[in-house]
This record gives structure tokens, sequence and C-alpha cells, in this order.
């Protein structure tokens, strides 16, 4: 062997032997980043005639599944989505008392058992109408069974709001994520049209699809060109890039948080605001892509979740609560105990799209004891001559808080369809039980929503612990096989290098002879 190939094979030997301890260091050094794949450096050796003339690096490879990582993107979405949804409804489960016993027997702080307190507090004064002391303690029964009114109200309403400041960051952050996949898709379909390696670029890319999964529900299509293509998992495209949808590139210098995605946010949310599919404002906006709302087909991931808290959630359980409170009012009104109000001197209307103090939308948030009962507590067993009589308590007890048909049918029903501002909500169980009865079956509702995410969420942890491992299997970073592979490679460079310091002193030998 001459000694120009000798010194051919050994430099080129270099060079890739350079690629590859590159390629293995950022391996290493991007273990732990999410959503990082490894890579593979391509070296083949060159042949000229049957003969080896050195060795050659092509571009990297990464080491990736496409099938398993779209699974894991989906999954990614699920467990955000549910994530952040258990999140919010633990503020509901910290409000709704306790309960306990194996029958669910013993209560403790829940709706069911405050508006039981009322119960037993008219009770007590039915055997003792003249006794001011259980005159007043029917009083403060009901202020505590408001008050727990009032907290679920505001906790809801806490929480929807919440969720709407959530969106509306989330609705940045994928602006952000969409936009630098755009950005990334330009610099790899610029290097592929000059044949560079563009695996780096892509692993960028990965994080940041990587990122996006976890806020939204997505799909992604690699163009033969390098580009990438996001939808909604509808199929609703997301551009990435102004060229994308059609418009000239340079409108603004990505990545940005600010497009293509666009909404609103009112500063504080009512129960009387929601998002209207007609396009009208009804204070909750949509939110928007290139002046269409799209706001349905955004599924899944953290933003999916808390649109549907917002629009969805919180909304019925606010519409369960409001009903119950209006025929709280109603029946007690009906008992000839008017106990309950709505907070202001308008008369109550039995119109469930009608905001409070007159309808039902936002009436848990107004309900209180009314102040005729709490200055005068001894109206509760006043009767017609100026005495005091047990025939009120018992009405209630018989009337108020009964469950025969008489007292829970026709227009003592609880209203149970067509609820909220926009008449789409329904308490979701029947609205001819006693007051008891209805009180219960609020709390086992919003109850059985919460434990089927907890439940939800604990089968999607599951399944994308799965597929994260095996996804790890083909495309994660074993640091222990990379830092062998820097050792031997470290052994070939120095051999290489050897030769070439041999062929160079060869040369120097022969120039030195023919002087």
């Amino acid at each position: 062997m001459d000694l120009g190939l000798s010194l051919n094979i050994a430099t080129s030997g270099l060079k890739t032997i350079e690629n590859e301890l590159s390629t293995a260091s950022n391996n290493v050094t991007n273990a732990s980043t999410p959503g990082y794949v490894s890579e593979t450096a391509n070296t083949s050796s060159t042949v000229v005639s049957g003969t080896g003339v050195g060795a050659t690096s092509a571009a990297n490879q990464l080491n990736i599944s496409q099938p398993l990582q779209d699974a894991l993107y989906q999954q990614n979405a699920r467990v955000s989505g549910l994530t952040a949804t258990s999140n919010s409804l633990a503020a509901v489960s910290a409000v709704q008392g306790t309960t306990t016993g194996s029958d669910g027997a013993n209560t403790i702080g829940t709706l069911t058992n405050n508006l039981q307190n009322v119960s037993t507090a008219f009770i007590s004064l039915s055997n003792t109408p003249q006794n001011s002391a259980s005159q007043q303690g029917v009083v403060s029964a009901a202020q505590t069974l408001v008050s727990n009114i009032h907290t679920l109200s505001s906790v809801y309403q806490a929480q929807r709001q919440g969720a709407q400041d959530a969106i509306t960051s989330t609705v940045s952050g994928i602006n952000t994520d969409l936009t630098t996949i755009g950005q990334i898709s330009q610099q790899i379909m610029l290097a592929r049209s000059s044949h560079a390696d563009t695996a780096d670029l892509a692993n960028k890319r990965l994080e940041a699809m990587q990122s996006l999964s976890s806020k939204l529900g997505v799909t992604f299509t690699e163009k033969p060109n390098g580009d990438m293509l996001v939808s909604t998992q509808d199929g609703t495209r997301l551009p990435t890039r102004p060229d994308q949808a059609g418009l000239p590139n340079g409108q603004f210098q990505a990545p940005t948080a600010t497009w293509p995605l666009s909404t609103k946010s009112p500063a504080t949310l009512t129960p009387s605001m929601y998002h209207a599919t007609d396009g009208s404002d009804q204070g909750v906006a949509g939110i928007m892509l290139a002046g269409k709302d799209i706001t349905s087909h955004l599924t899944d991931g953290t933003l999916g979740a808390n649109l549907t808290l917002r629009d969805q959630s919180y909304p019925q359980m606010q519409a369960q609560l409001d009903s119950f409170s209006y025929t709280l009012i109603n029946r007690f009104k009906a008992a000839g105990v008017p106990l309950f109000t709505n907070g202001g001197t308008q008369p109550l209307s039995s119109d469930p799209t009608k905001t409070a103090p007159a309808g039902l939308v936002g009436l848990s948030s107004r309900i209180a004891v009314s102040t005729d009962y709490q200055q005068t507590p001894s109206l509760l067993t006043a009767n017609s001559d100026g005495g005091q009589t047990s025939a009120l308590a018992n009405a209630v007890l018989n009337k108020a808080m009964g469950s025969a048909s008489a007292s829970t049918s026709g227009s003592l029903a609880a209203p149970s369809t067509s609820l909220g501002p926009d008449g789409t909500q329904a308490t979701g169980y029947d609205g001819t039980q006693g007051l008891t009865q209805l009180a219960t079956s609020l709390t086992s509702s919003q109850a059985g929503v919460i434990s089927q995410n907890s439940s939800d969420l604990s089968t999607a942890t599951s399944i994308k612990t799965s597929l994260t491992t095996k996804v790890a299997d083909v495309s994660g970073v074993d640091v222990n096989s990379q830092m062998s592979a820097i050792v031997s490679l470290k052994n070939s460079y120095a051999a290489n290098a050897k030769v070439v310091s041999m062929v160079q002193s060869m040369f120097s030998t022969l120039l030195d002879a023919v002087h």
C-alpha cells in the first residue's frame, strides 16, 4: 500500500471518528432532555475498484419508531388533560365534606348533612315551639346550609376562572410551539436541499412536538421535503408558518406567542357568561384561527381539559346547585315558611335561563336566610292569634322536607333540564325527589365526575408509562453504552492519528533522502 493511500485512509478515519465522537457526546448530553431521540452516526467505507480507500460520514440517523412516537404523543395529551382536570376538581372535592362508613351513611359537612341539620332543628322546634333556643337553632342551621351553598358556588366560579386563565396562557404556549416547529422545519428544508445533516434540527423539532402534545391533542405529518404539518385530532390544520396558511412569511419573527391562535380573556367570569357557538358575544371568547372560531376542534391536552372545565363541567355543577337552591326556596315558601330567599326584593322567576336574583342562573351565590326570620326567629312558630304553635314546623317537615309526590312534583319539582344561561345544561338526575335526596344526588353526581377522572388518569398514566418505556427502548440514550463507545472511539482515533504521524515521518525521511 502506498503512503498516499495510507494517509488518505487514516485522515478520513479521523474525520469519521470525530463525527461519531460528536454524536455520542451529544447523545449523552441530551440523555435527559424530554423528546430527545438518540442519533447514530452513519459511517461507510469508500471502495474504488474493489480496494478500500477511506471512510465517509453521511447524515446521522435518528433511532425512532414513528408509530410508537405518535402513540406517545396521543397519550401525552390524554394524561396532561386528565391531570389538569384532576388538579382543578381537587378544590371541589375539598369542600364537599366527607362520607364515612361502609354504607356511606355518615356524612360530615356535606350538603346533605347540613340540610339534615335543618330538618333536625325543625323537629326540635316542633317539640318545643315556644323555646327561643329551638327557634334560633333553626335559623343557625339554615345559615350554615346557605354558607355551604355559597362556598360550593364560589369554588365552582373560582375554578372556572382558573380554567379560563389557563386557556389564555396555554394558547400562547401552543403558538410558541407551533411557530418553533415551523421555524425549525424551514431550516430542515433548507439543509436538505444542500444535502446537509438535519438530525440535530430534527431533534430540536421533536422537543417542540413533545411540548405541544402535552398542551393539545395533535397529529404530525412530515412531508418529503422535511416540512411538518400539524393537525388537531379531528383533522383541523394548524399552520406553523404564514406560508402554510397562504400568507407571506416575514410577518413576525418566529417563534411567537401571538400567532396563529388568538383569544380574549374577560377580567372575571360570571355564571351568566358562556361561550356561544353561534358567534355571538356572550362574555366568553372562543379560540380563533384566521377569524374562525375553532374552539370545538381543540381537544385533549391541558387546553382541551380546561375548555371542558370552563364550558361543561363547572357550568353543569353550577346549574345543579342553582336548581337545588331554587327548589329549597320554592318548597319552603310553598310550606308557608319562606325561610330562604333570593337575597333581593325581586320575585323569584322559574325561568332556568334568567340570571339571579330574579332567575336561577347564579342563584346559589345569592341565596340567603330571610332577614325577617333572622331578626325575629319566633315567626317560625307564630300563629294567626299571636300564639306559638308547631304547625309551621310540621308543615316544613311534611311538605318542604317531604318526599311524597305532592311535595316534589309539578311546580315543586327541581328544574333538571334547559338550565344555564344558554339552556344547554341538565342536572343529570330526577327532579321529583325530596330535598335530602336531591342534595345527595348533586353530591354523588359531582363526586362521580371526580372519581371517574381519577380512575381515567390512573389508567392513562399506566399506558403512558408503558409507551414511554417502549419508546425509550428504541429512541432513548443508553449512557453506559455511549460512554463505552466513546472510549473505543478515542482508542481508534489514537490509532489513526499514529498512522498519520508515521506516514508523515516516512514522507519526511523520503524527502530528506532525495535532498
